[in-house]
């Protein structure tokens, strides 16, 4: 029976694992390899269980705005953003009111700017022997996102295939996008939920466009931000079974 790719761990809404997607060369990624998630610190107490149960061997959090946290396996931080960059990148984009353009400019932004940041992230994930690794920042969308779209393109799963996963987070945010929106403290940060709130596979996909376009591949891009060639291989490896 083939596996479940959304994983349900009580206190967390959008998990799932990076296997099962289709390869451009034929074939599909590997389950129990690489899981994406929201913030696990929230994870019940039969949350936790599961994800132990699941096999998790390495945990790596992106967030640079919360403490660490209690676990009972490695947990890796490395902060892929600073919070003045992402105030700059506001401020840039005050004048953009599409949600597709927004994110898009947002995201090659940060890309930019931390490369070497991505590069690093990337390489920890790599470096796990076996077992499954999570990856995971407070949603599940942005950082891990972009996080996330570079190791596929690594293993070989297509554009158009890692913009649909992207694109999955809103299946499990869509209850909750109405009323974070509503608690906003000021108008400002209003404007902003509800450009966030959009999860669109075309945001991903241009991103995407972009960065090969500029760089040649995600691998390229990677390893001119320090990653270890060795590493992105092994992972590689793993996600192709």
């Amino acid at each position: 029976m083939r596996p479940e790719r959304a994983l349900r761990w009580e206190g967390c809404c959008n998990i799932r694992d990076l296997g099962g997607l289709p390869l451009e060369d034929g074939g599909e990624t590997c389950f129990g390899v690489v899981v994406r998630g929201d913030d696990i610190s929230l994870l019940s107490d039969a949350g936790r269980r599961a994800a132990a149960a699941y096999g998790i061997r390495r945990i790596v959090d992106l967030r640079h705005e919360d403490p660490p946290y209690d676990s009972v396996v490695e947990v890796v931080r490395v902060p892929l953003f600073d919070a003045a960059s992402i105030v700059e990148v506001d401020e840039l984009l005050l004048d953009v009111d599409d949600p597709v353009t927004w994110r898009r400019r947002n995201y090659l932004f940060l890309l930019d700017r931390f490369r070497k940041n991505f590069a690093e992230v990337v390489t920890q994930v790599g470096g796990t022997e076996e077992g499954p690794v999570l990856i995971h920042c407070a949603g599940g969308i942005d950082r891990t996102g972009l996080v996330v779209a570079l190791i596929l393109r690594v293993a070989g799963v297509g554009r158009e295939a890692i913009a649909q996963d992207y694109a999955e987070s809103a299946v499990g945010w869509a209850d909750a996008m109405d009323p974070w929106i509503a608690e906003a403290p000021d108008e400002a940060e209003r404007r902003k939920r509800r450009l966030l709130s959009i999860i669109s596979a075309e945001t991903m996909q241009h991103v995407l466009d972009d960065l090969e376009g500029e760089h040649g591949s995600a691998r390229e891009f990677l390893v001119s931000g320090g990653a270890d060639e060795e590493l992105l291989e092994r992972l590689r490896e793993r996600l192709r079974g």
